[in-house]
């Protein structure tokens, strides 16, 4: 059954385009502010204004659409999109081939570990970098939800990017992890998925420690409130408004500080690295985190934090396609 404030929005659109949704949406009751730690304040509007995508999103579950008709019975599955069309980060290994789940190399380590990930916890996954394989809304409502793997730039043609949009606008789930910040720069819509947010810089590659807001959201209940890590810590403009954050790097752990390479000078007291929201009809659930091979395949603790890192994903990816409650 359609949710009656979402399909108030629609057809708003339809009736008078954006300004209309602009309306509906504050006819929604002005979507709350960002969850957890950060309390009551969107600390994206407090920092560098907030951004205004023309579509229903926030953290309030009436701006999602079940329009998909998403059949628990019919299982769970994931889309996992690592097309690179600039820098590839080194765990995506070796560009894979046309098609829908081409062969893997060992070298391929993060596309591997989130197919072990999904065998292990009971979802399907799928694995591309054909853009082709996205190129109709029919064929991404298959699946549960869309991994968006560190992509990079212009990783969509016009096709697959209608067909992201109408995935997401009947319900569809989309999980962005680390360099999905670094992709479709041009694209406001995708912005807006992103959580009103986009990679600027980073500094080097460090340890850090990553702190827990609060332990109700599937991704970061099992987490400890501190814990370990190495990455890249991305810098973000805009910063991200809206959502729900769900952790954050404590700046000052990390030895060569946070200032990034185009000059960034970090963003202080309250650094995000993971959150969520609803968008446009869909979830979205994000994490900056996620550049070292070791983090997606170390359980041992060889690598610091990798174990934390690998349930917060798995969390985020169960919410996002619906098989565990979302953004809570």
């Amino acid at each position: 059954m359609r949710r009656p404030f979402s399909h108030l929005a629609t057809v708003a659109a339809t009736a008078a385009g954006t300004a209309a949704v602009l309306v509906a949406t504050a006819l929604l009751g002005g979507l709350p502010a960002a969850g957890g730690a950060a309390g009551s304040k969107d600390r994206g509007a407090q920092e560098l204004g907030d951004p205004d995508y023309g579509v229903c999103r926030g953290t309030d579950p009436r701006c999602y659409h079940d329009w998909g008709d998403f059949d628990p019975a019919k299982g769970y599955r994931i889309l996992v999109y690592s097309r690179t069309a600039g820098p590839r980060h080194a765990n995506l290994g070796p560009a894979l081939g046309p098609g829908l789940d081409p062969p893997l190399a060992s070298a391929n380590v993060a596309q591997n570990a989130l197919v072990a990930m999904g065998k292990a916890n009971g979802f399907g996954v799928d694995w591309t970098e054909d853009v082709a394989q996205l190129a109709t809304p029919q064929q991404l409502f298959r699946y549960n939800a869309v991994v968006f793997l560190s992509t990079t730039r212009d990783a969509l043609d016009d096709a697959a990017q209608t067909s992201l949009r109408q995935y997401i606008r009947g319900g569809g789930g989309f999980v962005g992890i680390h360099n999905a910040f670094g992709t479709e720069y041009n694209w406001p819509w995708y912005e807006g998925l992103l959580g009103g947010a986009n990679y600027y810089d980073h500094g080097p590659a460090q340890p850090g420690t990553v702190q827990t807001l609060d332990h109700k959201d599937v991704s970061t209940a099992a987490l400890p409130g501190r814990w370990d890590f190495s990455d890249e810590w991305y810098n973000l403009v805009p910063f991200p408004s809206r959502v729900r954050f769900l952790a954050t790097v404590d700046e000052s752990s990390l030895p060569n500080g946070v200032r990034g390479s185009q000059g960034h000078p970090g963003h202080g007291d309250f650094h995000p690295v993971a959150w969520c929201q609803y968008y446009d009809g869909g979830r979205a659930w994000l994490t900056t985190l996620g550049h070292d091979a070791k983090a997606y395949t170390d359980d041992g603790g060889a690598f610091a934090g990798a174990p934390s890192f690998q349930r917060l994903v798995l969390g985020g990816i169960e919410s996002a396609m619906g098989m565990k409650p979302f953004c809570r």
